[in-house]
């Protein structure tokens, strides 16, 4: 027996060698050429979620003629920089845990032992590992989707993978001659996925506690049972030993972040699910070339092998993990098991009988989130995504459906209507500062079966390899697009672009001018004509970057009180109480944490175009947003040793945040379980917690909750 660390699925692989013009390029051309970006606001201001009506958002047009709000301030103190092992929120602020890694959400299962000891078989039961996107849901006092409630609701979080993992296995994760236990392989099935649990406001405090035992609590994991919707529902390259007819699907796996529905639904999506697959050595002779084309453009060649291992253990039921030809047909095998990840998956919180559904119109690839525009009566319904992997894409999807605001508490029979049908572009970013939305339909613009690249046979084989049709569209490489927004102010979309290391003094650009690009950027832009429009203005909105200059060059000028590396997690807040656009950034850094841990700022961000010409000290000019100072961007919170800030969502009110703390003490080389030694001991060391988190050693994911001890508004 060896005790084996495991590498993670590197989102930093390239599996993109088209030719397409990559953004460093495009941004060159188009930003050495130009002063500024003309752009507007529009006024309006109600989100799609804060309010019971959710038909008075506009299109964000400059003839929008509604006043706009008064500004808003930032109401905290900034948070200095840290490195020590805790959640450090701004002076007049207080945290508590609502749920960790293990804690039972249903009466008759012990407390988290902190040993390692609980079965496989109560994961289901219990919250799973690795807490990344969520969102909140208002519910009324009888159980239907209430998005002005902020004292009681549903809070849906994705687990998107198992943590080393230190909570999971008494000693870690292990193999015995090459082979996984079943033991554990099963509990890392269920420690995937996603919750849904109540929540209430604790008596006189706005802190929130989970409802254990309430009816809607629930998981779903790498093992539930679910449907397939839109073009690919039933198609032959989803048929496989579990779905011979290709309408269902076995589980959903590496949520990381998340969309929501004005309907009252919750958008989880699937991302690193090459983690949990494999294939096997020689398996390219038993497949076309169609097949072997499309498997490598999704960085599935012959003979990998996962990381997981989940596919070694013994007994036939975890075959299922290895996408590999072994019988006479597709029926009676799982060679097309890896084309059953990748999706979308909505889940109805407040139906907790119903089954999630995956919904294949947005298109399969490494799904970072599912970020809706603002709905508004009578337009329909915008999605925007990011295909979380260097050289890979931003995706719109536009449904036919209009919204109608009677579709409230729909359910998955709502999302049918809008989300089964409907069109996919990919963005292409042009040199003059404009940008196109390339439509990705079967039978338009050559994608169809004569297409030199990769035959398309139907509209379910574009949305299942929407990168090979992206491809041949010709949309603009991007470097690793992770989490979108859309501001409630102006409907402008904001999306981050953590990191790209490997930028050589040779391949400088207006938009990526400093060598390395270690620290990452936020991209933005404008839709033309509304948000289902095809055309677009952009620019860049912020540069990461430390303030002592020893890495990227700090063009935004950020400070001590702004400074931050490696932009993942953003959020536009929507509660009702007029929050004018404010902005949640989140970081997940490996390049800034001699200095300090993850964090979490909070923004007032201007418009596209409101900047200018900067020149960068190896002479390349660029062209940004406006610089920040320290009223407009302010470091809200540092969280712990080893860990990613994630998530983040606030009441309708404003007097509640959550936000999750993902993998603390992740440095497994360091563990050493005999003597409960890890780089962290979050959250059991958190100061002022109580309950059954407080005093224990192992370090767990878990959510946060974040409130002003004077009962005021978070933020602002």
């Amino acid at each position: 027996m060896n005790t084996t660390i495991v590498s993670e699925y590197d989102d930093n692989e390239i599996v993109n060698h088209s030719s397409n013009q990559h953004i460093d390029s495009v941004l060159a051309a188009r930003l050495s050429r130009r002063s500024a970006l003309k752009g507007g606001v529009g006024a309006t201001t109600a989100a799609l979620l804060g309010g019971v009506s959710l038909s008075a958002c506009g299109g964000g047009s400059d003839d929008d003629e509604t006043p706009a709000p008064e500004p808003i301030r930032l109401n905290f103190n900034a948070v200095a920089k840290s490195n020590a092992d805790l959640v450090t929120v701004p002076e007049g602020y207080q945290v508590s845990i609502l749920h960790a890694l293990g804690d039972p959400i249903h009466y008759g299962d012990e407390s988290w032992k902190d040993d390692g000891s609980e079965t496989a078989e109560s994961y289901d039961r219990r919250i799973g590992d690795g807490h990344d996107g969520m969102y909140y849901f208002g519910m009324s006092d009888d159980g239907k989707f209430d998005p002005s409630r902020s004292d009681r609701g549903l809070l849906c979080v994705n687990h998107e993978y198992v943590v080393a993992p230190y909570g999971l296995h008494p000693t870690g994760r292990i193999t015995v001659d090459g082979k996984r236990p079943a033991e554990q392989v099963d509990k890392e099935i269920r420690a995937h996925g996603a919750s849904v649990v109540e929540v209430k406001r604790k008596s006189g405090s706005n802190e929130m506690e989970m409802v254990r035992g309430s009816k809607y609590n629930r998981r779903i994991t790498s093992a539930t049972q679910m449907d397939f919707g839109g073009p690919a529902a039933g198609n032959a390259k989803l048929f496989n030993k579990l779905s011979p007819d290709g309408k269902q699907a076995f589980g959903m796996n590496n949520n990381c972040a998340n969309g929501y529905t004005p309907w009252g639904t919750y958008l989880t999506c699937e991302e690193n699910f090459l983690n949990v697959i494999g294939r096997a050595a020689g398996d390219d002779a038993q497949r076309s070339a169609t097949e072997i084309v499309a498997l490598k453009r999704y960085g599935l060649p012959e003979n990998r092998k996962s990381p997981y291992l989940w596919d070694t253990a013994e007994g036939e039921q975890y075959q299922r993990w290895n996408s590999k030809v072994s019988a006479a047909s597709a029926a009676e095998d799982y060679r097309n098991i890896f084309n059953t990840f990748g999706w979308v998956v909505e889940i109805d919180p407040f139906r907790p009988d119903s089954k999630p559904v995956k919904r294949t119109a947005l298109g399969r690839f490494n799904h970072e989130g599912a970020w809706p525009a603002p709905a508004k009566a009578g337009e329909p319904i915008v999605i925007y995504s990011g295909d979380d992997a260097r050289n890979e894409y931003v995706f719109k999807f536009v449904s036919d459906a209009k919204w109608d605001p009677k579709d409230i508490n729909g359910g998955v029979a709502a999302g049918a209507k809008y989300l089964d049908k409907g069109t996919l572009y990919a963005a292409k970013f042009n040199n003059d500062g404009s940008g196109e939305w390339l439509e990705l339909t079967f039978g338009k613009n050559g994608i169809d079966a004569t297409n030199a690249l990769y035959p398309f046979a139907d509209q379910a084989d574009v949305v299942m390899h929407c990168r090979l049709a992206a491809d041949a569209r010709g949309a603009t490489k991007m470097d690793r697009p992770e989490w979108g927004g859309v501001n409630p102010l102006n409907n402008e979309v904001y999306m981050t672009m953590t990191n790209n290391s490997q930028r050589t003094a040779a391949t400088l650009n207006a938009a990526n001018p400093r060598v390395g690009n270690t620290n990452g950027h936020i991209i933005r832009w404008k839709e033309e004509g509304g948000q289902a429009g095809t055309k677009f203005q952009w620019d860049v909105y912020l540069f990461g970057a430390r303030s002592d200059n020893k890495q990227s060059e700090n063009l935004s000028g950020l400070t001590a009180v702004n400074d931050f590396s490696s932009p993942d997690g953003l959020h536009f807040d929507q509660r009702s109480a007029n929050a004018g656009g404010l902005l949640w950034i989140q970081t997940d850094d490996g390049s800034y944490t001699d200095v300090t841990n993850c964090m979490m700022l909070a923004a007032i961000p201007g418009k596209v175009g409101d900047g200018g010409k900067v020149t960068t000290k190896e002479g390349q000019a660029t062209i940004m947003g406006s610089k920040p100072t320290e009223a407009t961007v302010r470091r809200f919170l540092v969280g712990p040793f080893d860990c990613e800030i994630t998530g983040v969502v606030v009441t309708p009110d404003g007097k509640t945040l959550f936000f999750n703390v993902q993998h603390p003490g992740e440095d497994a080389e360091k563990a050493n379980f005999a003597t409960s030694t890890f780089t962290s001991y979050w959250p059991g060391n958190q100061p002022g917690i109580t309950s059954s988190h407080k005093g224990l050693k192992r370090p767990r994911s878990a959510t946060v909750v974040v409130t002003r001890k004077d009962g005021g508004t978070i933020g602002i």
